[in-house]
């Protein structure tokens, strides 16, 4: 047997294991059967002793059990399986994000990303219609949208107060972790950065995840209305994100060589 087909028997031992102990019928035959309350695998011999002798599955008369390592053996690879799929239909790039203030180096999938289809638009200059600036604020409020844990609540009428409660009930604030309520008070802070006419479409194509046309049908905007208002949103976001600095130098109206003079205040 090759090592991929080993593989693949070993994950669908363990996992037909997973689902709790199971019986084992014909030890010592080339293809033993296992089954638990009706449901039944069959797997080489060689499959399931090298299970046993990897210590990821325990045998005790004639029954079939889980060992602790064969969960973390599952959670590799199944991420490996992940990841070579991620290869094969994403578009992986390397990117830059921030994450809880801190710029980190990530492997991203850019046919997830809401933006990743205006960011290869170009203008009629041939310069990118998103800068730079405008596109990471977009990612930035997708990533705090995603850590407040608030799109499953969210309805289609989107108000700034993202937290509240009903009589009778705790406020959406007291079960969440520390991160996320970061996260909704960023979020409350770029919608307020943005303000009420601009936060829609930022939110409906960055956060939901709509489609450009799926925004004009909604909102009743003209065609080719809705990627403008998102720039627009976005870009005052970037500044919202990144202000401006003022310089600290001191300004004064005198001309060259003005040299103030001490005035004497009356006593």
């Amino acid at each position: 047997m090759s090592d991929a087909a080993n593989n693949k028997a070993m994950l669908k031992l363990l996992r037909f294991l997973s689902g709790g102990e199971a019986k084992v019928e014909g030890q010592g035959t080339p293809v033993p059967v296992i089954h638990r309350a009706g449901s039944r695998h069959a797997l080489p011999a060689a499959v399931l002793a090298e299970a046993i002798s990897r210590g990821l599955v325990t045998e005790t008369q004639s029954r079939l059990s889980l060992a602790p390592p064969a969960r973390t053996y599952l959670r590799r690879a199944l991420a490996a399986r992940e990841e070579a799929f991620l290869e094969q239909h994403g578009e992986i790039a390397t990117a830059v994000r921030e994450i809880d203030g801190t710029p980190q180096t990530l492997r991203v999938n850019e046919a997830e990303s809401p933006l990743a289809a205006l960011a290869r638009l170009k203008d009629k200059g041939g310069e990118p219609f998103l800068p730079a600036e405008a596109l990471a604020a977009g990612e930035r409020l997708h990533a705090d949208f995603t850590r407040a844990q608030l799109q499953p609540r969210v309805t289609a009428s989107w108000q700034p107060r993202l937290s509240g409660r009903t009589r009778g009930e705790r406020g959406g604030m007291a079960d969440l972790a520390d991160s996320a309520i970061a996260a909704r008070i960023a979020v409350n802070r770029a919608i307020e950065a943005m303000g009420p006419e601009l936060a829609g479409a930022a939110l409906d194509i960055c956060c939901f995840m709509k489609g450009l046309e799926t925004v004009e049908r909604e909102r009743q905007w003209p065609v080719r209305s809705a990627k403008l208002m998102l720039r627009t949103a976005l870009l005052a976001l970037a500044r919202h994100y990144n202000p401006p600095r003022r310089s600290a130098r001191m300004q004064h109206w005198g001309e060259e060589g003005y040299r103030p003079g001490m005035e004497t205040w009356p006593a």
